[in-house]
This record gives structure tokens, C-alpha cells and sequence, in this order.
């Protein structure tokens, strides 16, 4: 990553590291949750579910494992979620569950599970909470490799950048929907708090 070579550098949105941190979030919000689901694209590379596995050990949380490889699969998801009673949905950053993230904000609510993603927007639309990179931090640092290359860097010699600022955006109007009071702990190092 610090030297790609060739003709690749970039910025990474990299969030399976956060799985763990996501998961912690949840627990210290909804402490008796014992049971997520994880909407997950099993063809994305991506270790995030893998990690939020893991994680889950750790906190004494069973994870149930949500597959979804295309919209037509939601429907599924969200039986198996029901059969297994799931209490939480942890949705993971993908271009799927991206394009589907309105329909499963609002399928989350009509099941009054909790549900928590990557993306700030997951939370502004609705999900009790996200944490992840600041996408508009991200997208500077790749206009800024965008000018550096038209400057006549070559890519190879700019490493890939990992995110170095992360945001946790926590929604009140969800949490007081789901009858959910959220710590004052949490409050304080939330980023952005939706009223």
C-alpha cells in the first residue's frame, strides 16, 4: 500500500477494521441485544462479516449471517432475520447495500430492529446509528490525488491512503422510535447527532 507501483494508488474507504468498533457501539447502545444480523454480499471482497464474527465472540453476541446478492434477495434476508430472531441489522458497506439503503432503513423500521451501517447517510436517513470513515475527508484526499497526477505524478509512487478520521453518527428520532435511550457516554463522542 505505501508503494503500489505500476499505474495504481488511490484512496481506500476500508471499513472492515471497524466491524469490531461498530459492533461495540451497539452493544453499549442496546445492551441486552444478543442476536445481529449481517446484510452482507458474500461476493464482495470484503472481511467485514468475517469480522463482525469475530467481534461478536468477544461481546458474547450470536451473528447471523444475512446473505444478499442482489435486491431480489432482501425479502429473504429479512425472513431469515424474523426465523432466527434477530434483534439488530448491521448492514455492510457495499455498492448493493448502497443502492438498497432506503429500502432496508425502511424494512428495518417496519420490524423495529436496530440497525447500523458504515456511512454517515445510513444514519441522516434513518439507521440508529453508523460509524465509519468521513466520506467528505475521503473524497478530498482523492480530488487531491486526482491534481497531484495531472500535476505528472506517476500513481505508483502516491501510497494508497487509508481513512484517518471516522465518524459516529447517532440518530435520536430512530433511538426514541425504537424506545432506545442512547448514553450519555456515546452522546458526547458522537460526531453528528440527528434530532
Amino acid at each position: 500500500m505505501g508503494r503500489p507501483g505500476a499505474n495504481v494508488t488511490g484512496v481506500t474507504f476500508v471499513s472492515s477494521d471497524l466491524a469490531a468498533k461498530r459492533l461495540q457501539f451497539l452493544k453499549e447502545m442496546a445492551p441486552r441485544v444478543s442476536r445481529v444480523g449481517v446484510l452482507w454480499n458474500p461476493d464482495h471482497v470484503d472481511p467485514e462479516y468475517r469480522e463482525t464474527q469475530k467481534a461478536a465472540q468477544a461481546l458474547g453476541m450470536r451473528v447471523q449471517s444475512l446473505e444478499v446478492r442482489n435486491a431480489g434477495d432482501l425479502d429473504a434476508a429479512w425472513q431469515s432475520a424474523s426465523a432466527t430472531r434477530v434483534e439488530a441489522v448491521i448492514a455492510v458497506s457495499s455498492r448493493l447495500m448502497t443502492t438498497n439503503r432506503q429500502r432496508i432503513i425502511e424494512s428495518s423500521r417496519e420490524r423495529r430492529l436496530l440497525l447500523a451501517s458504515g456511512w454517515g447517510p445510513w444514519a441522516k436517513e434513518g439507521a440508529l446509528f453508523s460509524y465509519g470513515p468521513d466520506l467528505n475527508a475521503m473524497t478530498r484526499r482523492a480530488a487531491s490525488y486526482v491534481d497531484k497526477i495531472l500535476k505528472g505524478a506517476k500513481p505508483g509512487d502516491l501510497p494508497v491512503e487509508q481513512p484517518t478520521k471516522f465518524e459516529l453518527v447517532i440518530n435520536l428520532k430512530t433511538a426514541k422510535a425504537l424506545r432506545l435511550t442512547i448514553p450519555q457516554s456515546l452522546l458526547v463522542r458522537a460526531d453528528e447527532i440527528i434530532q
